[in-house]
């Protein structure tokens, strides 16, 4: 039976959680501890009450999640906040938080593998934040009507296309989660195509002004990919069983 700071250190070396830098609030790293022992691994795209009563239910002592406990700051603990840490608590379950440095993974992250699944190949990163790129960028692309039909097929919960960029892409940023702050970098590198999970309304406007195709698929949906390749490391790492915790948030 592994240790929790066994685990630990492995996910803290994977996805070098101390050499990139993040936003604000998302204190990447182990953000509550168990009581030193993992006997199953649980992967969930968010820390709150619905996933942690899914890990009690399930028997998972060690969550990996990409959002994590603390974006809001410090709050009392009271109301639903109580409820949140009560449920945890109470399943004894770590809660382990990767947020950017499992979007900008080579191997593991969401961006990377969301091309993977798509068939394609990441050929450089692009779009920094604080010196990591975190966007996947493919040069040798599909057309766009197949682009938008696989990308029907990997996200059934439905898909958002805004095509005003050519039907033969040259160059595909693929970012999860939200994109919003990247729209007005992808002309200047050179990018026509991005996939994403969510973006603001003012991208129709900036999508249709600069001629560039727009996929929306999901901000949870598109950061499922990372939390679970994580976890199934972890798992064959250690020798314990793994398990997806999915809460079914549509957006």
């Amino acid at each position: 039976m592994p240790l929790l700071a066994q685990i630990v250190a492995y996910c803290d070396r994977r996805v070098r959680v101390h050499d990139i830098a993040d936003f604000p609030g998302s204190h990447n790293g182990l953000q509550a501890a168990n009581s030193g022992k993992v006997t199953k691994i649980g992967a969930a795209v968010d820390a709150g009450v619905g996933s942690f009563a899914l890990a009690a239910a399930a028997g998972v002592d060690f969550l990996i999640v990409h959002h994590g406990m603390f974006w809001d700051g410090v709050q009392p603990i009271t109301g639903s906040q109580r409820t949140r840490l009560k449920t945890l608590l109470g399943a004894d379950c770590a809660v382990y938080s990767s947020h950017l440095p499992l979007d900008a993974h080579p191997q593991i992250g969401n961006n990377a593998l969301i091309a993977k699944a798509l068939g394609l190949k990441a050929s450089d990163w692009a779009i920094p934040y604080q010196g990591t790129p975190i966007a996947a960028v493919v040069g040798k692309s599909p057309t766009r009507a197949k682009l938008k039909s696989q990308l029907a097929q990997l996200f059934p919960r439905g898909i958002t296309a805004i095509e005003f960029g050519p039907a033969q892409p040259h160059k595909i940023a693929i970012i999860s989660g939200s994109a919003s702050s990247c729209i007005a970098q992808l002309v200047p590198a050179g990018i026509d195509t991005l996939i994403t999970g969510e973006l603001k309304q003012s991208a129709f406007n900036a999508a249709q002004e600069a001629g560039l195709n727009l996929f929306i698929c999901g901000h949870y949906a598109t950061e499922v990919f990372g939390v679970c390749a994580l976890a199934k490391e972890c798992a064959a790492r250690f020798h314990v069983p793994w398990e997806f915790l999915d809460t079914g948030c549509p957006l």
